[in-house]
């Protein structure tokens, strides 16, 4: 028997993304989508006979259709459109996501695990990785975002750190900058490890080395702990590299009690460019990631893990932007 068309089948007819097509597909979330390309994805599932909410059709054999979402930080503005791309992905396909909360507490998401698979929940999409979480003891289907662990095991959508902060230090670079400093984020986690290694390799690219006093390395990845990493650089650095935009917004802090200000003294970098980064003083310079298509990604990868759990686990990485801002400028003097 043919088995029926999937949106990954109408976005390659429509030559978009899968993410691209899941939108296009959904009338709460169409008008995020030029009518052209909304056209487009429409016409080849009319062509190919795809009823959006087949697959769903299939799943609802399970009784719960509920899949638990996890997030590490509800404060961290970067990750509620991850949340409504994971929701918007879930309700077209019949899912109902059962949302939780663990302020970067590991006892806490013990407990929310525990309590989400009492109330029969089929899957799980976790913000809340580490690098060495094993894959969960009962097999639940389990996929990360913006997250991801060392080993392949677990499938996950995590952004193109590499190429981010690659892109900051050229730009830096370019700007006369050679004495930059990098706030790491908790090297614990792979957003903190990734973007932390390609700083390294970036400033050897570029010819440029680094002083171990110019790297601190944040406990977590909040203002507060952006602030006080920032407080302990040292060796005059006319340039930071931030593991993140919160932590961007403590090195803010930080230079300002010093008396430094942000451009003419010190540059700054942010990434994710969470909501409202360019309504800070300075605008912030940071790297875009896809919140929201990476929600929907993960939620795909969840159906995926659903409906096949033997399958190979995937990891998906998603494109990022370098977006200029006031934060950053051409050097004109090393302090």
């Amino acid at each position: 028997m043919e088995k029926p068309p999937t949106i990954k089948d109408v976005a390659n007819l429509a030559r978009v993304h899968a993410a691209t097509a899941s939108r296009a597909l959904n009338p709460s979330t169409r008008a995020k989508v030029s009518t052209r390309t909304a056209n487009r994805v429409l016409e080849a599932a009319k062509s190919l006979g795809y009823a959006p909410n087949s697959a769903a059709r299939s799943l609802r054999t399970k009784t719960s259709s509920v899949a638990g979402v996890i997030i590490p930080d509800l404060r961290n503005p970067v990750f509620p459109p991850i949340v409504r791309g994971i929701e918007d992905a879930l309700r077209e396909a019949g899912y109902m996501a059962l949302m939780g909360n663990t302020d970067g507490d590991e006892e806490r998401e013990r407990e929310l695990l525990l309590a989400m698979r009492g109330r029969q929940t089929d899957g799980f999409i976790l913000a809340t990785g580490r690098r060495n979480d094993p894959q969960p003891e009962d097999r639940v289907p389990t996929v990360l975002v913006n997250r991801r662990t060392d080993s392949s095991e677990i499938p996950s959508v995590t952004n193109d750190n590499n190429a981010g902060v690659h892109a900051t230090v050229q730009m830096l670079a370019e700007l006369g900058h050679e004495r930059i400093a990098h706030v790491a984020g908790p090297q614990a986690l792979s957003t903190g490890w990734e973007r932390y290694r390609a700083y390294l390799d970036a400033m050897a690219a570029h010819g440029l080395a680094v002083d171990p006093e110019w790297v601190t390395y944040s406990e977590a990845f909040t203002e507060e702990a952006g602030y006080e990493a920032a407080k302990r650089l040292q060796g005059g650095v006319t340039a930071i590299v931030a593991g993140n935009d919160l932590i961007a917004l403590g090195c803010y802090s930080a230079l300002e009690e010093r008396g430094l200000e942000c451009p003419t003294d010190v540059s700054v970098v942010g990434f994710n460019d969470m909501p409202f980064a360019n309504r800070q003083r300075p605008a912030l310079t940071t790297v875009r990631i896809p919140h929201y298509e990476m929600g929907l990604e993960a939620a795909r990868l969840l159906l995926e893990r659903i409906a096949d759990p033997t399958a190979p686990a995937k990891r998906v990485i998603l494109p990022v932007e370098l977006i200029r801002r006031a934060s950053v400028a051409a050097i004109k003097s090393v302090h």
